[in-house]
């Protein structure tokens, strides 16, 4: 969570609303379709408010990378037609104590890169839908499945049951060129194994990733401004 020190300040909606619309021009100016690029917006370290303001520009699909700080939001999303709406989009690294928490809400899991954690939440909410984790850095400590061990994971997950749809990726540090290599490698991967998507590029290479194929974009600060500090 948030350094409770540091001030949290969350744009206003029009702002927010002004900002979607620069990056939907951006991908746009990317070469593909804004309506065919979804946007996930990553609200992790920022209050309530920035899902509100998501959810006040019609974007439905909320990502977080802390267990608690999801399953916190999402209780705190009123019932009714727009709670329903809610696509949360689990993007930290998959911990089989934390998965029964967050079974009951998450739709889409980014980063599943094992088949024990397939297991565990095929356990918790069978026929979830998982995306495998892509580490085509070879960077140390990087989460995800090298390149050519990803077509057996993918199967070993389908046999679980769960529905995987698609591939993410983390593009390294460097610039958005030096993101190429990694996307590319992974769009190639999804399209040989027949799936559709292909989660990579966030706010600083994400023309990059659409010009590569991506079909998701995980997007914080191009909504929200810098992220406050986690608290140590």
């Amino acid at each position: 969570m948030p350094d409770a020190d540091v001030p949290v300040v969350v744009p206003p909606v029009d702002v927010v609303a002004a900002r979607l619309a620069a990056l939907r021009s951006r991908i746009a100016d990317a070469g593909h379709d804004p309506a065919a690029v979804r946007v996930v917006a990553v609200t992790k370290g920022f209050p309530f408010a920035a899902v509100e303001a998501a959810l006040a520009v019609g974007l439905c699909d909320i990502g977080e990378n802390y267990a608690a700080e999801l399953v916190d939001k999402a209780a705190a999303v009123a019932p009714g037609d727009v709670a329903g709406a809610v696509q949360w989009h689990y993007l930290g690294a998959v911990q089989r104590r934390r998965v029964r928490a967050l079974a009951p809400v998450v739709a889409w899991w980014q980063t599943v890169c094992r088949p024990s954690e397939g297991e565990e939440i095929a356990r918790r909410a069978p026929g979830a839908t998982v995306l495998v984790e892509v580490d085509a850095t070879g960077i140390p400590g990087r989460n995800g499945v090298a390149p050519g061990a990803v077509a057996p994971v993918v199967a070993r997950l389908r046999e679980q049951g769960l529905d995987v749809r698609g591939l993410m990726v983390v593009g390294p540090p460097g610039g958005p060129e030096a993101a190429r290599p990694a996307f590319r490698t992974t769009a190639r991967l999804a399209g040989d194994l027949g799936l559709p998507e292909v989660s990579m590029g966030m706010t600083d290479d994400l023309e990059v990733a659409v010009e590569e194929g991506s079909t998701m974009v995980r997007v914080g600060r191009a909504l929200f401004g810098e992220r406050p500090p986690r608290a140590r």
